[in-house]
């Protein structure tokens, strides 16, 4: 009762609709509007894993998850178990259901790293047989077809015949007594083939008058010579019709004897369909998948950036006002949590935010927070919000609020009470115990966790504000040991002094702008709400003599609650201040950090371009160089070189030297290895620096210079003098032993890999080839031709989803070419 109350209050209906608009079929959209919501964590924790795979599913799939064809196909299967007999329409749905089914099981058992999917349809019968039997009897427009059956096909040959015939004598009849007809057109009236006759020549064309026209111009009459055709035809008609009663009937006997398998598909594809709707509403509302807490081990209810999802729906949809998002962060050690503050300022949808996300988790539905999502799971999420005054039963807004507490107080303590028998007392006792501690606190005694979520809403209000104070300490006291966490919003300033008392009680308060009178609907922990009424009635206009009056009522003491409260807030206001400071300077730190990092980088490419650009330099002088004592080679080997041509070549080649010295750059002295305490020079960054470690085996080292450390490479340090470090030579790998490939089977063409499809539709093709490839242990031979090419697409369509299928293409042109495909079995 109380349960249903809850859902109530919070508008579970209007999310479960929100929900059934991203389920694909009519089965899916009932059960997302008539979501229900699991006994056990295990439940939930399964369905949130069937939302996770089916999110990840989505994302590798360019078209998402398709559900074509899939219908209700319920009500048909309860009437074929009872001996009815299904329409063409009904058994075409089952076919196209099963064709749905079997596409579902395909694209998930294509998958990878979907273990909840694959074993959700590991058992899934899609009877591939029954629906080929279904479309080789009725055809797209779910009539039953000529090659249904041999004597159908009988009967509509003398169908035909028996039509023809009596078109004929009709269409000589008209053009005998044209003047006689109103116009030249046979017409029907039932099963009766008729021709329009002009009323006062009626008896030109003896025969049956069938119809009148509006005006009674027109007669429609059946020819007596036609009449005993029409009568043959009558009965045919009949023998076809019994026909076709009988194929329908025998092919629903056939799903008769499957209807529990069928109702099983049916079930697994509502499954899908619903998580699939799960994944994409959570898609839509930015959410993230929630994890449960035991918050026995110490963990933290952590939602931040949470949003109410049916604000969030009508901000989109019905251009409502933007989303403010709350932050709940509950040590666990909290029991209760009070909310204070102005009234509009948020209190009440902060309550029934967090209850709509506790629902959404148990459901397997993402949370519409910032990651990471971590909440208990609640077995009860109670709630008394709003007001049950009610003339008609003579009930006060207290009364209403008491009933329904007492209503949650029975089902904390012995689970939900069904009927009003035996309630009213119950409540009464609930009623009887709360009054009996607020008079008489009792200190809370230990118990064992409960696992309840209690939401109440303005607390004690709606009597006396002394007894409703007292009554709602000794309610919050009794939740403290009989629920894991209650939230509850007041006015009373007396429920704020509770966290003082007990440590399992928290404040917080929705935060209100002076300035603008308003509320800014931002929720804030640790401080409790203060009263703004004289401040606003003064900036109201109220007469400030009145107000000052008001004030010495109040008495000093909560003025100065008031002025401690109002610190508290300007200390919060200060250290959020700070806060965001240090958040934009550790940005202003970062960018620093990819500036410089960029800068180096740039230096490094830079350096390396120079010394490409030198090394081009120096291999050109050489070449020039050779170029010249080679030229000096040549004029040695002219004639009988004499000792003063030797002295010049000599002369010549010291010259080339000298010239070419400096073109080649000298090379840094070697041996030097960087040791911890050593000084050393980066010459990138131009700073000198200590060694603080030695080199590892990868070559870096960490240094410091001033108040910098850093990590650097090896070959980017040298030494005082200019010595560049040896490099560290690590050992080689051993080569991998080279594999030889496996000797290719040659692929040849028989009979036994050939099959050919030529004439066939292509449901009857993918159910052939589905049984050719699953018994192939080589390539087949698809003959499909030519034709309009839907064939053939449909064959490529089937052969690219088949898993077994790893690759195909058009035959030699000498086994047919494109009229033929080739299909390569893994």
């Amino acid at each position: 009762m109380i349960q249903s109350e809850t859902l109530e209050l919070l508008e579970w209906h209007r999310l479960c609709q929100h929900l059934a608009t991203f389920a694909a079929t009519k089965l899916g959209a009932t059960a997302a509007r008539h979501l229900k919501i699991p006994d056990s964590q295990i439940q939930s924790e399964l369905l949130l894993e069937q939302t996770k795979e089916v999110y990840q599913l989505e994302t590798r799939l360019t078209t998402g998850l398709s559900f074509e064809g899939i219908q209700d196909i319920g009500d048909s299967l309860e009437r074929a178990e009872r001996s009815g007999v299904l329409a063409g329409d009904e058994l075409l749905a089952i076919a196209t259901t099963l064709a749905g089914a079997r596409n579902l099981r395909r694209v998930i058992d294509n998958q990878e790293d979907l273990p909840i999917l694959t074993d959700l349809v590991a058992d899934l019968r899609t009877y591939p047989e029954l629906e080929q039997e279904i479309h080789r009897c009725i055809d797209e427009r779910a009539q039953i077809t000529d090659r249904a059956s041999q004597k159908l096909g009988e009967i509509r040959t003398d169908l035909r015949r028996l039509r023809s015939q009596i078109t004929q004598k009709l269409q000589n009849i008209l053009q005998a007594k044209s003047g006689a007809v109103q116009e030249q057109l046979i017409t029907q009236r039932g099963d009766r083939y008729v021709i329009p006759v002009k009323a006062p020549q009626k008896d030109a064309i003896p025969g049956i008058v069938h119809d009148t026209s509006t005006s009674g111009a027109t007669l429609y009459v059946e020819p007596n010579s036609v009449v005993p055709l029409g009568n043959q035809l009558r009965q045919i008609i009949r023998k076809e019709q019994a026909e076709e009663e009988a194929i329908r009937r025998v092919l629903t006997e056939q799903v008769a004897a499957v209807k529990p398998d069928l109702e099983r598909l049916l079930a697994i594809a509502t499954t899908l369909d619903l998580a699939t709707a799960r994944s994409r509403y959570s898609y839509w509302l930015g959410a993230n998948p929630p994890r449960f807490i035991r918050r026995e081990d110490n963990e933290i209810i952590t939602l931040r950036n949470l949003r109410h999802p049916l604000l969030v729906w009508q901000q989109q949809h019905e251009q409502g006002q933007p989303v403010v998002p709350v932050d709940l962060l509950i040590n666990p050690l909290i029991r209760v949590v009070t909310i204070t503050g102005p009234n509009t300022g948020g209190k009440t949808v902060t309550l029934k935010t967090l209850g709509l996300a506790a629902l959404m988790a148990k459901v397997g539905l993402f949370v519409p927070a910032r990651e990471p999502v971590e909440i208990p799971w609640f077995d009860k999420v109670l709630a008394d919000i709003g007001d049950e005054q009610s003339l008609q039963q003579s009930l006060s807004t207290f009364s209403g609020h008491i009933r329904r507490i007492s209503r949650i107080l029975e089902a904390l303590g012995n689970g939900e009470v069904e009927g009003d028998e035996g309630a009213g007392e119950a409540r009464e006792a609930g009623a009887e115990e709360l009054i009996t501690n607020a008079q008489y606190p009792m200190p809370h005694a230990p118990c064992p966790m409960p696992n309840s979520l209690v939401l109440l809403d303005e607390v004690g209000a709606g009597t006396d504000p002394v007894e409703g104070s007292a009554l709602a300490i000794a309610l919050l006291q009794y939740l403290a040991n009989h629920a894991q966490l209650t939230i509850a919003t007041t006015h009373f300033g007396e429920l704020k002094a509770l966290k003082y008392e007990d440590e399992r009680f928290e404040n917080a308060s929705v935060e209100f702008d002076e300035s603008t009178l308003s509320p800014t609907y931002r929720l804030l922990w640790g401080i409790p709400g203060r009263s703004n009424a004289l401040t606003i009635a003064l900036r109201l206009g109220l007469k400030p003599e009145v107000v000052e009056q008001a004030k010495t009522q109040v008495g000093e003491a909560t003025d100065e609650v008031n002025q401690v409260i109002a610190g508290l807030e300007a200390q919060r206001r200060r250290q959020e201040t700070k806060a965001a400071e240090a958040q934009s300077l550790l940005q202003q730190a970062e960018r620093l950090y990819k500036e410089v990092s960029a800068k180096a980088a740039s230096l490094e490419e830079r350096e390396s371009s120079l010394r490409a650009s030198q090394e081009i330099a120096v291999q050109q002088a050489i070449a020039q160089a050779k170029g010249e004592i080679a030229q000096v080679i040549r004029r040695l080997q002219k004639g009988t070189p004499t000792a003063q041509e030797a002295q010049q070549a000599t002369n010549a080649l010291n010259q080339i030297g000298q010239q070419y010295q400096s073109a080649t750059p000298a090379k840094p002295k070697a041996g030097f290895m960087p040791k911890v305490g050593d000084r050393v020079r980066i010459p990138k960054l131009g700073q000198i620096a200590d060694v603080i470690t030695a080199p590892d085996q990868d070559g870096e080292l960490s240094v410091r210079f001033g108040l910098m450390k850093m990590t650097v490479k090896l070959q980017d340090v040298e030494s005082l003098d200019g010595q560049k470090p040896e490099p560290i030579v690590k050992p080689k790998p051993a080569p991998a032993a080279v594999t030889p490939p496996p000797q290719s089977v040659p692929e040849i063409r028989t009979s036994q890999n050939t099959i050919d499809l030529r004439g066939k539709r292509v449901a009857d093709a993918e159910y052939i080839l589905d049984k050719a490839i699953s018994e192939a242990t080589g390539p087949v031979w698809i003959i499909h031709g030519y034709g309009t090419g839907k064939l053939r697409q449909g064959v490529h369509a089937f052969l690219q989803q088949h898993p077994r299928v790893n690759n195909y293409e058009p035959a030699e042109q000498a086994d047919g070419g494109t009229g033929v495909t080739v299909a390569h079995i893994k």
